[in-house]
């Protein structure tokens, strides 16, 4: 089963996105592949999720942009992660494993 951008948890589309651009700047086509691909193809971001958060991380500072040709020869906006952007990455990974270890402790105690 695909899970979708709109059945991910609050906030992790951030932090797939956050942790893509890790290595290095990619244009918003490229994130939505390399998230899928990375996931063994459980993961899908969807055209109408990822970029009003890729907007929204822009905004917050986390997220630099520039135009760029894309390896198809198209104009494309490049997105990289900023100071800021490593940051929030590192809180948001140690947040998001927090999480799931209160809901592994449930799912064996309860």
């Amino acid at each position: 089963m695909v899970q979708s951008s709109s059945e991910l948890l609050p906030g992790t589309l951030f932090l797939l996105i956050l942790r893509t651009l890790a290595s290095g700047p990619l244009h918003g086509y490229a994130i939505a592949k390399r998230i899928k691909e990375s996931s063994k193809d459980l993961l899908s971001v969807e055209e109408g999720s990822l970029y009003p958060a890729l907007n929204r991380m822009l905004v917050k500072g986390w997220l630099a942009a520039e135009w760029g040709v894309s390896e198809t020869n198209r104009k494309a906006r490049f997105y990289k992660l900023t100071p800021k952007g490593r940051k929030e990455l590192a809180r948001a990974n140690s947040e998001f494993d927090r999480m799931i270890h209160g809901i592994q402790l449930v799912l064996r105690n309860a």
